[in-house]
Order: C-alpha cells, then structure tokens, then sequence
C-alpha cells in the first residue's frame, strides 16, 4: 500500500488563558501600540455589546445577535485589513464593520431594522451582513474570481460560525477557492455552539479547519481569544491571497459567551459551568492582565477609556435614536433594478395614503 497524500493541521497560541506567554512572542510585540490598540478597541466593543442588548430588552432596538466573546476576531481583522480589501460578512461582523469605517449610527439602524443599514455609503465595496447561513462564502468566492481576473493585489475576507461549515454553500466555496486559486480567506468563528447544536455532534472531524485539506488549500487552527496568534494567522493568510497565492481557511477557537441572539435562550442547552469555564479563557481579561504585566496598561487608563468609549457610543446612539423614518416608498424602490408598471402605480399609492389626509382605502 502506498501513501498518496498526507496532511496535518497546526494549532497556534501564544498567550495563556491567563495572559502569559507559551512560547517566544513575535518582534511586533515588543512595543505596545498595536497591542494596546487591539485591547482597548476590544474594551469597546463589549461595551457597545452589552449597549445594545439593553437597548433591544427596552424596545429600543430588533433582535440582535451578539459578539460577546468574539471581539479579538473583530478588532484583529479590522486592524489588519487593507481599504481595497473586500469584506463579506456575517451577522457577527458589526465590530469589524465599524473598524472598516462604518458609523455606529448606521450599525445600530441595519439592528433596528432599518435597511439604510445595509446600504451606507461608507461601506464602500464590502457587502452587506448575510443573515442565510454559509451564503456569504459562496459571494466572497465570486468576488476573489473578479478580483484575480482583474489581476489585482486584493484580498476578499469571509467569516462564518461553526454550523455554517455543514452547509454545501461553504464546501462549495471552499472547492472553487482551491481549483480557481482566489485570494480569499476564510474565517470560522468556532465559538462551539450552532444555536443549540454543541460543536461536539456538529461535524465528526477532529478540527473544522481540515476541511481545506479536501479542498487543497491552507488551513490551520488558532486560539480565536489570543490576539497575538490571530494577528500571525491573518496577517499570514491575507499576504498569501494578496500575492495570489491562493485561499487559507482559519479556524479560530473560541466561544459564544452570549446567547445565540436575543431571542434565545441558552441556558435550556448549554450548562452554567461549561459557561463560567469559558469565561476564564475570554479574550480581553487575557490581554489585559499581559499588559498590566508590561506596565503598558493600568487602572487610570482603564478608567479613561471606559469614560472615552461610553460618550463614543452615546453619540452614535443619539445618531441613531434621531433617524427619521424611510420614506414609506422604500419598501418598494430597492426590489428591482427597474421598477415594474404594476409596482410603478402600488409605489404612488404608498406614497399618496402615506401624506397627510391621504386615503388609506384605496
């Protein structure tokens, strides 16, 4: 018998759960710019996180899913990503998008329910979330083959969860990234729960990050809570899709600390002490206790920034809370590229029935 093929997958960490280092830390860590960066723009996105629950439990917002506990993931890809990059995202991708320039106001509209969400101006050519699961793979696949056609040094970044690698639309992807060579890459966010599927009976494979071997195309694993690790990966697989050398699939481990949204409940599927445990490995504590250590972060900063971040955010809120309402005729305008004769009239009517005194029995 011979051995056609062989393959094995990495795993990368460098901090501990309790923020010391495993193994001998790359030279960009010896000076605390990015890293403070990267802490105190985690700081605020947990902040934002838990603003925005309050304001859904109030009726103040729709149903919102949360990224507690995937905020190195955020703060990581939007340091790192290049403007001419192209981002195709998922519904916990509100931090990333806000890193590539999105206002807080608009972020808070696309959870409000408004569509003027999806459409800002500021999002330049990234697209908008993809809420279907495993979908936005197959559109970020469709944007690398431009960009390669084009011949143009970009890279397209895809993140999804761990259900969302059942789904034929993500194997589809990846198959095509490998056979076409497309400069993307692809971000699991392996926070171990698929609404109530637990990440154990989700896929029988020891790790998610061996399905690019199939595809062939990289693909490796890391401690989604260790910014550190993650800045390596992505900095790795955003330089060999830029240089055209194909597509990287990277599994990042971490945990959902949150509901699934807030319309979930998850306290009926996942134990309280599965939950405190993934608590002693969240991401910002572990950054956190590694720059208090270096003396590059301390309580009078923390104070600060909290204080900073708090006004940062009710700004955007009050931004938001200010929106005048769509006018009633975008619930027609954005159907079709050219609007039908039969819609033309439904589109006058709205808008007639919708001025004051109008009729409302046409």
């Amino acid at each position: 018998m011979e051995t056609v093929y062989q393959a094995q997958i990495s795993y990368s960490q460098f901090l501990s759960e309790t923020g010391k280092p495993l193994q001998p830390l790359p030279d960009w860590t010896g000076e605390p710019d990015k890293l403070v960066r990267y802490y105190r723009n985690m700081v605020q996105l947990r902040q934002l996180d838990n603003k925005i629950i309050a304001l859904q439990r109030t009726g103040q917002m729709g149903t919102y899913a949360s990224l507690l506990g995937a905020e190195a993931i955020e703060v990581v890809l939007g340091d790192l990503m290049l403007s001419d990059d192209v981002l195709v995202p998922y519904y916990r991708n509100h931090g990333l998008q806000m890193f590539r320039g999105l206002p807080l106001a608009d972020m808070l509209s696309y959870w409000g329910g408004d569509e003027r969400g999806s459409s800002s101006p500021a999002m330049g050519e990234d697209f908008p979330n993809a809420v279907p699961i495993a979908t936005q793979a197959l559109h970020a696949a469709g944007v690398a083959t431009a960009i390669k056609i084009r011949g143009e040094k970009r890279a397209v970044v895809t993140v999804c969860g761990d259900g969302a690698t059942s789904k034929g639309d993500f194997l589809e992807a990846l198959n095509v990234a490998g056979t076409w060579q497309l400069p993307v890459v692809f971000i699991i966010n392996n926070n171990q729960w698929a609404i109530s599927v637990p990440r154990s009976i989700q896929c029988g494979a020891p790790t998610l990050a061996q399905k690019a071997i199939g595809a062939g195309i990289r693909g490796e694993q890391v401690d989604g809570n260790d910014v550190i690790a993650l800045h390596e990966s992505v900095t790795d697989a955003l330089k060999h899709a830029r240089e055209g050398k194909g597509a990287t699939l990277i599994e990042a481990i971490s945990y959902r600390l949150s509901d699934h949204t807030t319309a979930d409940d998850a306290t009926r599927y996942r134990s309280n002490e599965e939950l405190k445990a993934a608590w002693e490995r969240e991401p910002i504590k572990r950054l956190q206790t590694f720059l208090h250590d270096r003396e590059w972060w301390d309580e009078v900063q923390e104070t600060a920034w909290q204080k900073e971040v708090s006004q940062i955010i009710q700004q955007g809120l009050d931004s938001y809370l200010q929106l005048p309402p769509q006018p009633v005729e975008h619930l027609i305008d954005f159907l079709y590229a050219e609007l039908p004769e039969a819609l033309k009239e439904q589109r006058e009517r709205l808008i007639r029935n919708a001025q004051p005194g109008g009729s409302h029995h046409e």
